[in-house]
This record gives C-alpha cells, structure tokens and sequence, in this order.
C-alpha cells in the first residue's frame, strides 16, 4: 500500500450503532461547506476520508455531533517495523527540544500486541533524538502524543490529534423536535437537543434590540452543528421585563406556550424546555409536564442531567464570556409562584403578532444575513 495522508474520524461510543448516519452527516457536512473529497469508507471502527484539504476539511467535521475526536493520519499498512518507523519518522519532525512524548497504540494485530509498538518506538525515538534532549513521558504526564490506531489491515499513524464533540450523529433519531433560544442557558438546552440527534426548529425568542444581538450571536455557534444548508428559524419579541425569578417563570412560562403553539401548528410531536431538576423546582417542571400532555405533545428535557459539564458546554459554541450569566440563572431563588393560564396565553397571543420568519444559509455571514433579513421585514 502506498503511503497516504487522511482524515480520520472516530465515532463517539454511542454513535457505533449509528454509524450510516454518521457517515452520511460527513458527506453532507463537506459537500454543504464546499470541500471535496474523495472516498469516504468504513475501516472496521474507524471512518477514513481521502479529503483534497485535510486540515480544513477536519475543522468543518469537527463542528458536528457524533465523533469522539477526529486525527489527520498518514495511513500504511498494518506491518511491524512499517509502523514503527513511521511513528519514529513523524515524532522526530513533530517533537520539539526537552519535550516528554507518549506513544499511544490502538486497536488490533493478529501477529502482535500494539504494546509491542508502543515499546519499540519509543525506544526509537530516544535514538532517532538525541540531539533534542527529548525523553518519553507517561500516560498522565507528557507534552506530545504520538498517536496510532490499528485496524485488520492498515495503520494510521496520526500526525495532529483533536477531540470531538461526543453525542450521536444529527438526526439520527429521525424526529423533529422545537426548541427555543432566549438566553445563554437555552442556548445550551438547544445545543444538547441537536447533540441527541433530533432535527431541531429553532425559535428565538428576546426582549431588546441588545438581547436580539447577543442572541443571534449564539444562533450562529449552534447552526454550525445543524447539517443542512439552509436553516428556518423564527423570532418573537416579548414584553416580559426584570430578571428576578419571579420574571424567570412568567418568561419561561409563556415561552412554553410559543413552544406548543408552533409544534401543533408544524404537526411536531416533541418540545425540548430549557429547565432542569438542577435548577428550577419540581412543582414547576411538573406543570411544564401537564401543560404540555393536555396539549398532547412530548417534554424534551436535556438538561435534565446535565451539572458542573454545563460549562463545558458553554464553551462547546464560544459561551465563555457568557458564563456569569449562566451562573445567574443557578443561583435564583423560586419561590412557589404559579401564573394564571389566562396571564400566559394573553403574553404568548401579543408575541404571536410579532412573529418573523427568516430562513438562512448557514456560514461565516450568519450573523448579518439574519439580522440584515429582519430588518427588511419591518
């Protein structure tokens, strides 16, 4: 086999029985962010992409669900002291002076251990790098990882590592569900709803002229992960004012019911709510619950588990900056509040007549194309 140079892409664990779809979202994915590409093939776990641009091509993959982490590899074939030299030529390239380096091997061998490699070359790299005053590190404890995963019949040895974003493959559930964005908290509710492989509606909801901006900045990070060219998204504006928690219930209250009013009218079966145990109290998750079953219509709660990982999550779509105010919403107090159901409909009846449509091509201009299309509906 002669040496080539590939993307390599590592499905998360529970994309592993979901590995067509995985597959399919890549193909999508390249095509809509206009990089070609050659073969895109299954090797036992792992899936290989001959890309014209690996490098370019490994960030747009990076951007969706599914994968676990994501390597440009030189691929060769499975043989003992191929691989090794291979690892010892690509370390001594790679490796800078004082460095400590891992070699890390994966995967399976019929006729060796992968053990058996990570031994011998690192006892190669020390000779091939003496000049360096390089010396190998541990698992734990290292400043270079020199990474190699074996398959039946080839090696990849990996010239830059990156990790995933984790979940399962971007409607691979084959459902659609409708999600609202309105604050930094939401966002990441959205996030994790894509992440669980629905096909999401996004409504966005917002109070100001300021909040609408801060928000739409979100809306960007997110589509990234939505594979699709073109993405429908609809905006409402409310009057709800103060960020108490008394407010905090009123808004998320009536945005449950813009939620329900958009899934029964687009025939959606499914609302993901941005509340979580975590957070919010029982009584009023519980109501969300039956507001929705009266409506015959399913709760998604993504949150529902999710803990200190939240900001984490944050920064999966460029939160970072926005994470005191996700600190914000944890440390409110709610109290027992509850709101008429005449009070809710009367606020959801007022944002309903300020409702905009605006379909966008997902991509670098999203920002200024939603906010220059709303403009024009004025």
């Amino acid at each position: 086999m002669k040496e080539e140079q590939v993307v390599t892409v590592f499905p998360s664990l529970f994309s592993l029985n979901k590995i067509e779809s995985l597959l399919s979202n890549l193909k999508k994915i390249l095509k809509i962010r206009g990089q070609k590409f050659g073969r895109i093939q299954k090797d036992d776990s792992i899936i290989v992409i001959h890309a014209n641009d690996e490098v370019a091509a490994s960030s747009i993959i990076n951007s969706i669900f599914g994968i676990e982490r994501i390597a440009i590899a030189k691929k060769i074939d499975n043989k003992f002291n191929l691989i090794v030299s291979t690892i010892t030529k690509i370390g001594s390239s790679v490796l800078l002076r004082g460095e400590k380096f891992y070699v890390k091997v994966e995967g399976h061998s019929s006729t060796y251990l992968p053990k058996d490699i990570e031994l011998a070359a690192t006892s190669s790299l020390i000779e091939k790098t003496t000049g360096l005053q390089v010396k190998p590190g541990t698992e734990d404890n290292h400043d270079r990882l020199l990474y190699t995963y074996l398959t039946k019949s080839s090696a990849y040895v990996c010239i830059f590592v990156d990790e995933g974003s984790g979940g399962i493959p971007y409607n691979s559930q084959k459902e659609q569900t409708v999600c609202c964005v309105h604050d930094e908290f939401s966002a990441i509710s959205c996030l994790q709803t894509i992440k669980m492989g629905f096909d999401v509606k996004i409504l966005v909801c917002y109070r100001s002229e300021e909040d609408l901006l801060k928000i739409v900045k979100m809306i960007s990070h997110i589509l990234l992960t939505v594979v699709r060219t073109k993405v429908q998204l609809e905006f409402f504006k409310l009057s709800i004012k103060g960020n108490s928690s008394a407010s905090h219930i009123v808004l998320v209250k009536v945005i449950t019911e813009i939620l329900s009013y958009v899934a029964k009218s687009n025939k959606i079966k499914r609302v993901s709510l941005a509340v979580s145990p975590l957070i919010h109290p029982a009584w009023f998750i519980e109501d969300s619950i039956k507001d929705l079953a009266q409506k015959n219509l399913i709760p998604w709660f993504p949150l529902s588990g999710l803990d200190q990982s939240i900001l984490d999550s944050a920064k999966e779509i460029g939160l970072e900056k926005y994470i005191s105010d996700i600190e914000d919403v944890c440390r409110l107090n709610f109290g027992k509040r509850r709101i008429s159901k005449d009070q809710t409909l009367n606020m959801c009846k007022a944002a309903i007549k300020t409702r905009k449509s605006v379909t966008v091509t997902v991509g670098a201009k999203t920002i200024h194309d939603i906010l220059d299309s709303l403009k024009s509906n004025h």
